[in-house]
């Protein structure tokens, strides 16, 4: 399996510490983007079906939502990979998390397309930062107004997306 050291201090905002620090510093993002995608499919086929809609507090993303959410997170995030890794030096701006959730319609879909969408831009994800060279996995952009190197972006993704599930199984399956 391809190593991709894990990000240094100044490579990513101090926002994405949290999703970093999720991760081991063994350079294995590649596989665990992979084994993610497996467990991610299996936790969320567990839950009850009148679980994925379910809210813990007024306001905050259903089960569904969130899953949805994460695919739309990865998507962007990989987008912003691919201009930095080709040297691309225009500012990206930042997206509203929430706008986003909100269009989804995450909640009208089943669970299992989510999970089908979500399998398809993982292993896109893993594709393409499997087909990066050490230089590009170390250019580096600027979105949302903060300085990343695309190598952080490939541990924010996954980091991310352990974060939502540590969130569900706290807040939405007490």
């Amino acid at each position: 399996m391809r190593v991709i050291e894990k990000p240094r201090e100044g490579e990513y905002p101090a926002c994405a510490q949290i999703y970093i620090d999720l991760l081991p510093d063994d350079g294995l993002i590649l596989k665990y983007l992979a084994d993610n995608l497996k467990a991610t499919r299996k936790f969320v086929l567990s839950i009850p079906k009148d679980r994925l809609l379910h809210r813990y507090a007024e306001g905050k993303w259903s089960i569904k939502e969130i899953l949805g959410h994460i695919v739309d997170d990865e998507r962007i995030y990989v987008y912003r990979a691919l201009r930095f890794a080709r040297n691309d030096s225009t500012e990206l701006l930042g997206f509203d998390q929430d706008q986003y959730a909100r269009y989804s319609d995450a909640n009208k879909r089943a669970s299992t397309d989510l999970l089908d969408e979500f399998s398809l831009v993982r292993r896109s994800t893993i594709a393409f930062f499997k087909s990066l060279d050490a230089a590009a996995l170390l250019r580096t952009g600027v979105a949302n107004g903060q300085k990343v190197s695309v190598r952080a972006l490939a541990y924010h993704i996954a980091g991310h997306e352990l974060r939502h599930l540590s969130i569900i199984r706290e807040r939405y399956l007490e």
